[in-house]
Parts: structure tokens; C-alpha cells; sequence
């Protein structure tokens, strides 16, 4: 049975749930026609913008090298001897030639006398032998004396002419035993600490030496570059160009010396992929130590004319290497770009802009394909 109370008050409540039902969607319609205070267009974004210009970029490899000196020689003795004077002082400069050490030179000063005595008794022996054999060849010519004797003589004379040539070998390699135990320095350089005190007892077989000289000027350091930064290189040297490379000590800001590319390892390390490039500096002021840890800037070209903006206009995204153009309107879009070199502070771009498009340098977090900006700022071409 229906109760005729409740009947008018389901009425009521439908006619309710109706009138808010519209409200709501009149709302709606009132916050989307754009009449509403809730979407009103946004303000323009402040950026701060820049002109692509053109000019040159140095195209440049930043490598970390070691210095390696152009000679290091380990000073080692050539005879066996006591050692009775070490001349050098540790950590001096030497020239070639000069004097750092001597063995004992008494006992091949002897041998030397020996080999000597030995040249005078055989000198003798021939002299004799000669005068023997001119001596039978003249009554050999008068039929006095056998055919054999004067051939005999003649081998005796050989003999003893060939034993004054072995004594006078010995005799040199006396001398130059003598020359040995006088120690001097093969190159020019420094010298390192002592490595043997006098009174020790050298040999060859010595591994330690008596010290290490290092030549100091001039100078190289080997380096290492990428596979694929090699053939710029190689086409630069096969024209003939002289590639300067630049020495920065370990916090890349300190310059230490400017030198020259050098040379060009004729293989590449296959486990790395690198190949090894040694340069050369003067190194007159000694800025460059053996062994030491030093960043290479090498120049290896420089474009001219390229495109030009500053390196903070360059973003990555979505659409991958872009830059956000300011049009006429003060709205911008993305441009996608290609970009070669940099030096930190501007990157050519290869593709995508041409010297006189205004990009976004500053603000560029809160942009979006046609967003309206008002230039806060503006960097001008160099």
C-alpha cells in the first residue's frame, strides 16, 4: 500500500538533486567559457634571451698525459772494481760528458803494462824474423840455402806479425777498460739520488746502477685520444699544419708550458680503443717534472663563420638537441639543433639556426612550444 505522505516528499527530493544538478554543470560552463576568474591566460615568462652570431671556434681534445722525458738513462759501471769516488751531487744539473764517478784503475792500469811488455817482446821477435828471411831470400837467390827454409820463414814472419796485432788489441781494451773506470754522464740532465756509496764493489751484472740521469729540457708528455678524435688529427698533420697543444697542471686552470704535437703511435690499443700522441715543450723554466700528471689542450682546428650561442641556449629533451626560438610575436617554439664544438662558454650549431635567430638563454624551465615571454634580458654577440 502506498503511503500518500511520502509521495510528495520523493517529488521534493528529485526536484532538488535536479536544481543542483544544474547548478553544477551551469558552473562548469562558467569556469571553461573563459569568463571565469580561474583560467585566465598566464603572464608572460621572463627570459632572458641571446642573438646566434657567427664566428671562429677552436676545436680543441682535452686529454690527461705524463710527462716523459726524452732520455732517462740508468748510470751503470762497465767493468767490475771498487768504487772510489762518486763526484756528483744528488739532484744537480749535468752536462754530457761530465765526471760522476771512478772505479779503481790499478788493476787494468796493470794488465795494461802487462799487454804492453808483451807488444815489446813480439815487436822484437818480428824484427828479428824479418832480418832472418831477407837474410835466406838473398842466398836462397844465390843457391846457397833450400826453397823450404825461405817458405818456412816467411810463415814465422806472418806469425809473429800477427801476434804484435793481438797484442796491441789487448793493449786498446786495456785502455778502454781504463776509460770505463771513469764514469761520466751519457746525456745531459739531472741527476737523481746516489745509488751507490764509494767503497762499494760494483759489477755489470748490477741492476741498481750508480744513478739515473733525466733529461729535463726539452721535455714531452704522451697522451691518449679516442679513435674517434684521431682522424681529425691525422688529416690536420697529413696537411702539413703545426698542432699546438698546451700544458694545465692538475686543476686544469694553471698553465704550465706550450708546446707542439710531435708524433703519432703507429697502433692503436685495442682493449681501449685509444692511440698514444706525444707532444713537445721547451721546458726551459722546468714547469714540467718526469712522471708528472698534466691535462692537454690540443688544438687541433678552427672552424670559421660557424653558427654561434651561447652554451646555456642548448637544451635536451623529447625532441632531442633543441633550443627555444623567440619569435616576432614574443612567443616561442622549439627548434631542434645540431651541435658541433663548444669551449664552454658558446656551442656551434651546425644545423637547425642561422646568425641572427634570438634564442632563450635564461628561464628556459617553465617554457612550452608557443609560450608568451617578455625579454628580461639579452646577451649580444661579441
Amino acid at each position: 500500500m502506498v503511503d500518500p505522505v511520502a509521495t510528495p516528499k520523493r517529488g521534493r527530493k528529485r526536484w532538488i538533486f535536479m536544481g543542483l544538478a544544474l547548478l553544477l554543470i551551469a558552473f562548469i560552463w562558467y569556469r571553461h567559457s573563459g569568463s571565469g576568474p580561474g583560467l585566465r591566460k598566464p603572464a608572460p615568462q621572463a627570459v632572458g634571451v641571446a642573438t646566434a652570431f657567427s664566428g671562429s671556434m677552436p676545436v680543441m681534445l682535452d686529454e690527461l698525459g705524463t710527462v716523459t722525458p726524452t732520455a732517462t738513462i740508468t748510470v751503470l759501471p762497465q767493468l767490475s772494481g771498487y768504487l772510489t769516488q762518486v763526484a756528483f751531487t744528488e739532484g744537480e744539473n749535468v752536462t754530457k760528458g761530465q765526471f760522476l764517478a771512478e772505479i779503481d784503475p790499478r788493476p787494468y792500469q796493470i794488465q795494461l803494462e802487462q799487454y804492453q811488455a808483451a807488444l815489446a817482446k813480439d815487436t822484437a821477435a818480428l824484427g828479428q824474423a824479418k832480418s832472418d828471411l831477407a837474410r835466406y831470400q838473398l842466398l836462397a837467390r844465390q843457391d846457397s840455402i833450400s826453397a823450404q827454409q825461405v817458405s818456412d820463414q816467411t810463415f814465422l814472419v806472418a806469425q809473429d806479425t800477427a801476434a804484435t796485432q793481438a797484442d796491441q788489441a789487448n793493449i786498446d781494451s786495456a785502455r778502454l777498460n781504463l776509460a770505463y773506470c771513469h764514469i761520466t754522464s751519457p746525456v745531459a740532465g739531472k741527476v737523481g739520488l746516489r745509488l751507490v756509496d764509494p767503497g762499494n764493489y760494483v759489477t755489470p751484472s748490477s741492476s741498481t746502477g750508480i744513478a739515473v740521469v733525466t733529461t729535463m729540457a726539452p721535455t714531452t708528455v704522451i697522451f691518449s685520444v679516442a679513435q674517434a678524435d684521431l682522424a681529425p688529427v691525422l688529416v690536420r698533420l697529413g696537411q702539413g699544419a703545426t698542432l699546438p697543444a698546451t700544458a694545465y697542471a692538475s686543476d686544469d686552470t694553471t698553465k704550465l708550458e706550450t708546446g707542439e704535437l710531435s708524433a703519432v703511435d703507429n697502433q692503436m690499443d685495442t682493449a681501449t680503443g685509444m692511440v698514444k700522441l706525444r707532444a713537445k715543450f721547451a721546458n726551459a723554466n722546468g714547469a714540467l717534472f718526469p712522471n708528472e700528471f698534466v691535462n692537454i689542450h690540443l688544438l687541433v682546428n678552427t672552424l670559421q663563420n660557424a653558427t654561434l650561442v651561447p652554451s646555456q641556449a642548448v637544451q635536451t629533451g623529447a625532441p632531442g638537441t633543441y633550443v627555444y626560438v623567440v619569435n616576432a610575436d614574443d612567443t616561442v617554439h622549439v627548434q631542434p639543433v645540431t651541435t658541433g664544438p663548444t669551449n664552454g662558454t658558446d656551442t656551434v650549431i651546425t644545423k637547425g639556426l642561422a646568425p641572427g635567430d634570438v634564442v632563450v638563454t635564461d628561464g628556459v624551465d617553465r617554457l612550452s612550444e608557443g609560450a608568451k615571454v617578455n625579454v628580461a634580458s639579452s646577451v649580444s654577440a661579441p
